[in-house]
């Protein structure tokens, strides 16, 4: 059993504990579940492009930082231009959990992506109960089917939908009601690196599609080069958190790679 299917084992667990403890009637009656989602697409091409991560731990990595403070971070996230904030709400896996949505929610007007491994209809109305406005989708532990069924329940619920692949047969998860495509630079099985991977998958997206690099983003170079290929996005997380100070790190990272006068 890879990593992969160890977390989408132990999320079951999770969903079938939670159902148990809070209905859907109680998800509908949060405090946010009727407010007037953001839109990471509109806010993609506004700002700087770039998706800032707010992430404790990885599986791939342990511990990259538990120190941070996830207001503090996703404040300045937003001051230096993000286009919006991934929140990992995964806790025994990425040290995440919904508190640090609830928390940053009412205090920044970008959009925030729930990033967690979403298999079950509850969780997406967990996603719109706790302030999220994007949902991750990932196409390695989904069908088709499953896909467009949970698309569809996304945009009933006013939530957009990142869809994340890393492989060619994963494109058959594709539908044209995907509002982005995010192509995971590091493959969730065995933690590699390609980029000329990634890129060349994009290609074979349909005219149009927006799309967003994950993951494995190391540098500004990395990030110019996935830039001139063509990508819309571009989802990094580790290479802020990492640092002592994620929000300062991202605003050096933002100087650097602004394009020169």
């Amino acid at each position: 059993m890879n990593i992969l299917d160890q977390i989408i084992a132990r999320k079951k667990e999770e969903i079938s504990f939670s159902k148990s403890q809070i209905t859907l009637k109680d998800l509908k009656n949060s405090a946010f579940f009727e407010r007037k989602t953001f839109s990471l697409k509109e806010s993609l091409v506004q700002n700087s492009g770039i998706i800032a991560e707010f992430k404790r731990k990885s599986p791939s990595k342990g511990i990259i930082n538990n120190q941070a403070d996830v207001l503090e971070v996703a404040k300045t996230y937003e001051k230096f231009g993000a286009s919006g904030i991934s929140v990992l709400t995964d806790s025994d896996f990425f040290g995440g959990s919904f508190e640090d949505i609830l928390m940053i929610r009412n205090e920044i007007k970008i959009p925030i992506l729930r990033k967690d491994f979403l298999v079950d209809e509850y969780q997406f109305y967990e996603a719109k109960s706790i302030g999220a406005d994007v949902v991750l989708l990932i196409a390695a532990c989904l069908s088709p089917v499953q896909v467009q069924e949970f698309t569809q329940l996304s945009h009933e619920l006013g939530l957009e939908v990142l869809l994340e692949i890393h492989t060619e047969e994963e494109l058959k998860c594709f539908n044209n009601y995907i509002d982005l495509v995010g192509i995971n630079n590091r493959n969730l099985k065995d933690f590699k690196v390609d980029l000329q991977h990634s890129v060349d998958l994009k290609n074979l997206l349909p005219d149009g599609t927006l799309s967003v690099a994950e993951s494995g983003i190391y540098n500004v170079q990395d990030y110019q080069f996935l830039k001139r290929t063509g990508f819309d996005g571009f989802l990094m997380g580790e290479y802020f958190m990492k640092n002592e100070n994620p929000g300062k790190a991202f605003e050096t990272f933002v100087n650097l790679a602004r394009p020169s006068a």
